[in-house]
Formats: C-alpha cells, structure tokens, sequence
C-alpha cells in the first residue's frame, strides 16, 4: 500500500462559490496560490508561483463559505 499526502499554504485568488448538490450536500470550490523559493543552477534565487483548484464538501464547504474570501491565508491537507 501506498500513501501520499500533501499539505498546501497559500492565499485564496478569488471568493469562494458554493451551490450544492442533488443530495443537498454543499460544495465550495475556489482558486489557491502557492509559492515555491528556490536556487537556481547560476546561484541566483528564484520565485515560483503555483495555481489549485480546491474543492470542499459538507460541513467544511459550509465553514469555507462563510469565513473564507479572496486573499484569506488557508492550509490544506490532503
């Protein structure tokens, strides 16, 4: 068995949008960015910047919505 887990630290670039479901569970989507520092062969130090889309269910959709907005610092663990 394996097992991969990731942890992301970044802002949001845009508000939250929630709808829900047929069933009637919630689900929040939004954009994240990510900052990657790092050296470069030549020694000079460099910043990259990565784009996700994040996608929440149920009661953590909920909580998103409500507190969450562009710009907001968030960590996700998946």
């Amino acid at each position: 068995m394996n097992l991969n887990k990731a942890y992301l630290i970044g802002r949001l670039t845009r508000d939250p949008e929630t709808r829900a479901l047929p069933s009637g569970q919630s689900v929040t989507s939004f954009g994240m960015a990510t900052d990657r520092f790092f050296t470069d062969r030549s020694g000079q130090k460099q910043q990259q910047t990565d784009f996700h889309n994040i996608v929440l269910f149920g009661k953590l959709a909920d909580i998103a919505s409500q507190y969450l907005n562009k710009g907001s610092l968030v960590l996700i663990e998946g």
